[in-house]
C-alpha cells in the first residue's frame, strides 16, 4: 500500500475512524488491546497523521445540527426548544434540518456536515437501521434521540437517548388489560413502517400475550401511509373505519396522542361515549391531551431529561470525554378520563 489513510487504518483494525483518532491522540474511551493493535498497524504501514486536516478541524465553526424526522409532530416541539436552549447556552450555533420520511438521514447529515462544517449532530425521531460502514461516513460525533431502537443498539458504536417504546407501550396496554378489557383494538403504522410505530405495536402484542389474550388481526387498524400518518386526521380516519365495521372491541390503543385525539373525535361524532362505549389510550404525553374532553390516558415521555442528556453525551463526545452511551428513560403512565374499568 503506497499511502495509507486514517480510514485504511480503521478498516484494517475493524474499528471506526473516531477510535483510530483516539488511539493516535491518546484519548480515553478505548481499551488497551484495541489501542495497541491500531498503533502497531500505524507503525507497520508508516502512517503519518494529516496535520493539515487536524488544523482544518480546529478551525471548524461551532455548529451543531438537529435532524428531525416527523417535524410536524407536536411532541418534537418542546424537545427542539430544549435542545436549542442548551446548544446556545454552550455558545454553539443551533441548526435545524427537516428530514422527510422517505429520505435517508445519513445522506442528509453527510451533505450538511460538508456544507456547515458541523461539530456534532443530533438525530431526532425516525427508526435507525443503518450499517456500520454507512455510519462511518460521518466524521463528527452524533447522538440518536427519541429514535426507534432495536435491542441490538446497545452493542453499536454510537450513542442514544430514548424511552423503550416496546416496554412503555406494553405498560399502557397492560393497564387496559388490568381494567378488564380483553378486546383491545390498535391504531398502528403499517407493517413496513420502520419507525417507533413498529416498536409500539410489538409492545401491544406482547401485553396481550402476557395477559392471555389472543392477538386478533381484525382489531388492527393501519394508518394511512405518507408523512401525515401520525396525524389527528389519520387517527380520525382509522377510527371511522373501526366504527363502520362495528369492530368487536371495548378499548382502543393509539400509538401516538395525536392519533388518539383524532380517534376520539370520530367516536364522539358518531354518537358514542368515551369511556363508556370505548376506552381510548394514547402515547407521548402531549400537553394537548390534558385539555381535551375527556382528558387522555397516555404515556408521558420525559422531554426535558431526554433533551439535556442527549446534549450532555454529545458535548462529552465532542470534547473526547466519553465513548458510546445508551441512556433509556422510563415513561410515566398518566391516567386520564378516557379510560375506565369494565
Amino acid at each position: 500500500m503506497d499511502t495509507i489513510t486514517i480510514k485504511d487504518v480503521a478498516k484494517i483494525c475493524g474499528v471506526g475512524v473516531s477510535t483510530v483518532s483516539r488511539a493516535i491522540n491518546n484519548k480515553p474511551g478505548i481499551n488497551e488491546e484495541t489501542k495497541n493493535k491500531i498503533l502497531t498497524v500505524i507503525k507497520e504501514n508508516n502512517y503519518i497523521p494529516n496535520n493539515s486536516a487536524r488544523n482544518l478541524k480546529r478551525s471548524e465553526t461551532n455548529n451543531v445540527a438537529v435532524l428531525v424526522k416527523g417535524i410536524n409532530n407536536p411532541f418534537f416541539s418542546p424537545v427542539i426548544t430544549e435542545l436549542e436552549r442548551e446548544i446556545e447556552k454552550k455558545k454553539y450555533t443551533f441548526i435545524l434540518q427537516h428530514v422527510d420520511e422517505n429520505q435517508d438521514e445519513i445522506e442528509v447529515a453527510i451533505e450538511l456536515e460538508k456544507e456547515k462544517r458541523l461539530k456534532g449532530i443530533v438525530f431526532l425521531g425516525g427508526y435507525f437501521s443503518h450499517s456500520k460502514d454507512k455510519l462511518e461516513k460521518l466524521t463528527v460525533p452524533f447522538v440518536l434521540s427519541t429514535v426507534g431502537m432495536a435491542d441490538k443498539m446497545k452493542n453499536m458504536e454510537y450513542s442514544s437517548v430514548a424511552v423503550d417504546d416496546v416496554k412503555e407501550s406494553y405498560k399502557i396496554v397492560d393497564y387496559l388489560c388490568k381494567l378488564g378489557h380483553n378486546k383491545i383494538a390498535v391504531l398502528s403504522a403499517t407493517c413496513d413502517d420502520e419507525s417507533i410505530g413498529k416498536l409500539r405495536f410489538e409492545g401491544y402484542k406482547k401485553a396481550l400475550s402476557d395477559n392471555n389474550i389472543e392477538f386478533n388481526e381484525k382489531l388492527v387498524y393501519y394508518l394511512q401511509s405518507g408523512n401525515d400518518r401520525y396525524s389527528m386526521q389519520s387517527g380520525y380516519n382509522a377510527a371511522k373505519r373501526l366504527l363502520e365495521e362495528k369492530a368487536d372491541c371495548t378499548a382502543i390503543f393509539a400509538i401516538t396522542d395525536l392519533i388518539a385525539i383524532g380517534a376520539c373525535r370520530a367516536i364522539l361524532e358518531n354518537g358514542y361515549s368515551i369511556p363508556d362505549d370505548y376506552s381510548v389510550a394514547g402515547y407521548d404525553g402531549l400537553e394537548l391531551g390534558r385539555f381535551i374532553t375527556p382528558s387522555l390516558t397516555t404515556i408521558r415521555q420525559p422531554v426535558e431529561n431526554i433533551a439535556k442528556e442527549t446534549l450532555r453525551i454529545l458535548f462529552d463526545a465532542i470534547d473526547d470525554k466519553e465513548e458510546f452511551v445508551h441512556k433509556v428513560f422510563a415513561g410515566e403512565l398518566i391516567v386520564g378520563e378516557s379510560t375506565k374499568k369494565l
